[in-house]
């Protein structure tokens, strides 16, 4: 994708200006930066806690503001004495500037820490808030238009990328302040539904996994009290295997260039990695990591690809009881260079089975759990879809607030 006539991606309305990254950054030193230099801050200075350090982790493509976890930490005497130009805080634009180019994030104003470094894929931007909101920037930065246009100014070959130069040099119609400000609080009122739905989702997923541990790990499950309790195992539960449960099947090779535009989820050992117009399996069914995201666990509703990455469960044998168990399970590499899951060794593991009248009623509860995070997804679905519809609109100044 090329810019327009004025220089922007969007165009440019009577009343808005034109402004380079350069133009807009904060005064202050350091307000647009490079990380440091990759030895400078490579794992052997990482701690369990201290300053947390941003990395391609934390961000997306895919205007999610940011995520706050999976973080690598230096300790604060470093981050002070070595990464002070590459201190980021709160409303602070972070850009992935080698591999995954596109991504865009923005430092939360509730945390939840008060300070991070960026690393040495990372680019920082502290805008001048008398001329840009940092909120409607990132909107802007990280909208798809702006993200395909980005990925086609990247450079280098095998491993794409930006530097600091084409970052200043990226453009920005800006309108005035308060407008800026009424963008962002349309746009924000989707993504703050959004993450109250996510928010809760994680609360019932929860809640769904703590009664599976009170009732089949800790053995607190109706009727406890007058079950009697045969070495350890409560009477007519039984021992088995994992492969006397569930087959754990392997998916199938489904490079990124061969998938087509269509709504079957594609599945790797990190969870949703795309879409296809088929299907391997037909849904319900559980997904476990076999190399890379090694015993990650997920249950798809629909039809679904799981990738070579994954073994998969089909829905002969798939059930949330069985999903539970597979997430309690204390899964371990077998490769150390490159990790994965060994299927006779996951096949091998113990599993408590319970009576199957006591499982069923364990499905039925943790079936309204269920349901009611499908509901908040579909929800979530149509949020983000009208957020998206809005979002260039807003961008272009064709709908006037």
């Amino acid at each position: 994708m090329t810019e327009s006539a004025q220089g922007a991606v969007y165009p440019v309305p009577p009343g808005w200006r034109l402004f380079r990254v350069d133009d807009i950054k904060a005064t202050e030193p350091h307000s647009c930066v490079a990380g440091p230099f990759g030895s400078n801050i490579a794992s052997r200075f990482f701690v369990d806690q201290g300053v947390p350090i941003i990395r391609g982790s934390n961000l997306r493509d895919d205007l999610t503001r940011f995520v706050s976890d999976s973080f690598a930490f230096v300790t604060e005497t470093r981050a002070r004495e070595e990464y002070q130009p590459q201190h980021a805080k709160a409303g602070d634009l972070v850009f992935t500037c080698w591999g995954t180019v596109g991504q865009v994030g923005i430092i939360p104003d509730d945390g939840p820490y008060p300070l991070y470094v960026i690393s040495n894929k990372q680019l920082k931007l502290r805008v001048n808030r008398d001329i840009a909101d940092p909120l409607f920037c990132f909107y802007y930065f990280a909208s798809p238009r702006h993200v395909d246009f980005l990925r086609n100014r990247g450079i280098g070959g095998a491993v794409p990328g930006i530097n600091l130069g084409i970052l200043k040099s990226l453009t920005i119609a800006l309108p005035p302040l308060p407008v800026q400000r009424r963008v962002t609080d349309i746009l924000g009122a989707y993504d703050d539904l959004i993450e109250n739905n996510l928010r809760r989702m994680v609360l019932l997923e929860e809640a769904a996994r703590l009664l599976y541990r009170e009732w089949f790990v800790l053995l607190r499950f109706p009727g406890h009290e007058h079950t009697r309790i045969i070495n350890g195992v409560p009477a007519g539960w039984e021992r088995k295997s994992l492969g006397e449960v569930a087959t754990l099947k392997y998916g199938k090779a489904l490079r990124e260039e061969e998938r087509q535009d269509g709504a079957i989820r594609v599945y790797g050992s990190s969870g949703v990695v795309g879409t296809h117009d088929q299907k391997l399996v037909s849904g319900p069914g559980i997904v476990v990591g076999r190399k890379g995201n090694v015993g990650s666990v997920y249950w798809v509703d629909g039809a679904f690809w799981p990738i070579d990455t994954v073994y998969y469960v089909d829905a002969v044998e798939s059930s949330l009881f069985l999903l539970h168990n597979l997430m309690d399970q204390p899964f371990q590499s077998s490769d150390a260079a490159v990790p994965g899951l060994n299927r006779s060794y996951a096949s091998g593991l113990p599993v408590l089975l319970p009576k199957k009248a006591l499982r069923d009623e364990f499905e039925a509860c943790a079936r309204v759990f269920r349901e009611q995070i499908r509901v908040l997804a579909q929800m979530n679905v149509k949020l983000r879809a009208g957020r998206d519809l809005l979002l260039p609109r807003l961008m272009s100044g064709e709908i006037v607030v």
